[in-house]
């Protein structure tokens, strides 16, 4: 059964403080509403130990926005899995549209991440997704095709029967107001789970969690649910607001 997750990406925001009341104020919710899905926050990196120990008692597992492909070293500014590991973090947002733009990311290094993640048994979040120019020209099935099959060409299927998740966010909807329509979104997640079966097998295919991101947003989120192969949510702005966030978690059903 695949598992349901709504995750929140809160990107370069929030100060300390703010990111610990909101962290908190969001587990006082989840302990009395008992939410059917999981929920995942990635705050920044500066603030990741303090919230992992904030959430302890939580059921609200706390992610890494962006992981080193190297062990250690030196590498200054990164952030390696072994180091994410010791304080309590077990999963990794990789690939996001914003690494591979601003940062010149490429699938392979993408895949060399999530190798690096499974060797310390911790999980990764896979992000995909075509600029509008490739959606216009009608090449949005093979970048995204392209974007899964080299980023997971070298894993073990056991390691991503048990641990993967994909988030599918256009690039054209991310935080630009656009969201692609719940028959756009549906369409792709199928693509997605149809080209892990033909990489990976069906086994792998239809236990692999794939997430919706592209200004999710308290208003879109329902009608997204409701297809088929949207297991839920990678969500940005909105999961900065604590009442938008968890109308989404809520949506989740």
């Amino acid at each position: 059964m695949r598992r349901k997750i709504v995750a929140g990406n809160w990107k370069m925001n929030l100060t300390f403080q703010q990111a610990r009341e909101l962290a908190l104020r969001l587990n006082t919710w989840v302990k009395a509403h008992k939410p059917i899905a999981e929920i995942i926050v990635a705050p920044p990196h500066l603030y990741l130990e303090q919230i992992n120990k904030d959430l302890r008692n939580s059921t609200i597992t706390v992610a890494s926005q962006n992981v080193s492909a190297m062990p250690n070293g030196a590498f200054t500014g990164d952030v390696s899995a072994e180091q994410l590991l010791s304080i309590g973090t077990k999963i990794s947002i990789v690939g996001h549209s914003e690494r591979r733009a601003y940062h010149y990311e490429q699938d392979k290094y993408i895949g060399k991440k999530i190798t690096h993640l499974y060797e310390h048994g911790m999980s990764p979040i896979l992000c995909v997704g075509e600029k509008l120019e490739d959606r216009e020209q009608g090449k949005h099935f093979d970048v995204v095709e392209e974007q899964v099959t080299i980023a997971l060409e070298r894993q073990d299927p056991e390691n991503l029967k048990k641990n993967l998740i994909v988030a599918y966010e256009p690039v054209w909807a991310i935080g630009t107001g656009k969201t692609a329509t719940p028959d756009q979104a549906q369409e792709m997640h199928a693509f997605i789970r149809k080209t892990i079966g033909n990489q990976h097998g069906l086994s792998v295919a239809n236990r692999t969690t794939i997430l919706y991101g592209g200004s999710v947003n308290a208003g879109n989120a329902r009608d997204l649910f409701e297809q088929y192969d949207i297991d839920g949510a990678l969500v940005g702005g909105a999961s900065l607001n604590l009442d938008d966030f968890t109308t989404i978690i809520s949506a989740r059903k």
